[in-house]
């Protein structure tokens, strides 16, 4: 299964003074939110007069997207882009390209994939390679997103938006962030004893969001999914994959996830910490300016609450999930050098990447985040260039659900942990054939 886009879209101010910089865009859930609708069918922005070649990107963040092909229209007046907005969700977003790529339409030149797309388009042989563009971006874009952008150590799209996950925590009740998991449960429990409130609250339904939630933890306890060939499942190497699975269920067992955890997604813990009921909370950047009382919104927690990257098993660094977007050729377009010419242009002008940036959607250019204005973003810039990517590889959505089919059960008691544990190894070797 693959992200959501994200569904609502504020902007970030900080010390008083407006200043656009996150928030937003992530895909962290199969489907949409529930309670959230939109419309599949796709449709022309009506940007060029006369299109050279067609963008297809998400409905999401629109506006943005139509700014960037703006700016590359005013300095390419000859080889203008047309956009072709997709459905915003994801899974048509990915049904729209592949119907394309199957029946060898041909209708888009430059198709913006989800960051855990890369493997399954590249294997099926729908996109181009883009090797010969590496050395213009390994110096530009955030490693994490090049590892999102390749399959077996090939470049086959370009980074283009990105995003990670921040440790939400009340400066009332907690003097420092923790740097372990551990210190996490402690000072979580402690101080929701004392108070009467929840120690932790994030997104532990039974959806992507929970497969983000455990592979950030068994990626901070030192897991690797696959080798670095990607060619092996290395899953079950080392004690991660149960460092992870055991603290989750211990949680759950002793009152550390709050009520309800088992059906949370994004919203509903953003709306718990914002009434002032948890502790802690794992959630995007999106949730800030909501929490400060910015829009409108009632937030009990507004002036005491921080923002601190994920901890680990060590202490030594948390990881957070990667989101975003990366651009890639699709191998019908009769227009491949010009689209690779864009794609590149999307990835590394500085001016493209600072329309992202002004608009709320996190950049993958390492230099939009140097001398930020706001320590929050200065701080996502960090959390970003340690981020890791799902494993881009052909079979990431069969991968995605049996996690969530074997280890949502085991995390709740209803199944064996062991057992989980090795069918999620025996899937991930599967993904990589694209099963």
């Amino acid at each position: 299964m693959s992200a959501l886009p994200w569904h609502r879209r504020y902007t970030w101010r900080a010390g008083g003074a407006a200043l656009a910089t996150l928030v937003l865009t992530l895909a962290t859930a199969c489907g949409e939110p529930p309670g959230q609708e939109s419309d599949a069918e796709g449709e022309s922005a009506g940007l060029a007069d006369d299109p050279r070649f067609v963008w297809a990107v998400t409905g999401a963040d629109r506006h943005i997207h139509e700014d960037v092909a703006r700016l590359w229209n005013e300095k390419n007046p000859d080889q203008q882009v047309e956009i072709f907005f997709l459905a915003p969700t994801a899974d048509e977003q990915r049904q729209a390209m592949f119907q394309d790529l199957q029946a060898q339409a041909g209708e888009f030149d430059v198709l913006g994939l989800d960051v855990i797309w890369t493997g399954e388009f590249a294997d099926f042989g729908y996109i181009e390679s883009l090797e010969d563009m590496r050395g213009d971006i390994e110096d530009v874009s955030l490693p994490g997103a090049i590892d999102s952008a390749q399959w077996q150590q090939e470049l086959y799209a370009l980074p283009y938006s990105s995003n990670g996950a921040f440790l939400y925590y009340r400066t009332d009740l907690i003097d420092e962030p923790p740097t372990t998991w551990d210190e996490l449960y402690e000072t979580g429990m402690a101080a929701a004893e004392e108070e009467g409130i929840s120690p932790f609250v994030g997104q532990g339904d039974q959806y992507e969001g929970f497969v983000v939630t455990y592979l950030e933890m068994f990626w901070s306890a030192g897991g690797e999914l696959f080798d670095e060939s990607q060619e092996n499942s290395t899953f079950l190497e080392g004690d991660a994959a149960q460092t992870a699975l055991d603290f989750m269920i211990e949680g759950q067992e002793n009152g550390f996830f709050a009520e309800g955890f088992d059906s949370m997604v994004e919203d509903d813990a953003r709306a718990l910490f914002q009434s002032g009921e948890a502790v802690y909370m794992r959630n995007w950047p999106y949730a800030v300016p909501l929490l400060e009382g910015e829009e409108d919104e009632e937030s009990a927690v507004a002036g005491d609450f921080a923002v601190a990257p994920l901890p680990s098993f060590t202490g030594e660094g948390g990881t957070s999930a990667l989101g975003g977007l990366n651009n890639a050729v699709s191998s019908l377009s009769e227009n491949k050098e010009l689209a690779s010419e864009f794609v590149l242009w999307a990835a590394t002008d500085p001016e493209a990447q600072a329309v992202l940036a002004d608009n709320s959607l996190p950049p993958t250019m390492v230099d939009a985040y140097e001398d930020a204005e706001d320590p929050n973003f200065e701080m996502l810039g960090d959390i970003l260039a340690q981020a890791q990517a799902r494993p881009p590889v052909p079979g990431y959505n069969s991968l995605s659900l049996e996690i969530q089919d074997n280890l949502h059960p085991a995390f709740l008691g209803q199944e064996d942990p062991q057992t989980a544990l090795q069918a999620v190894d025996t899937a991930a070797g599967n993904a990589l054939e694209g099963e």
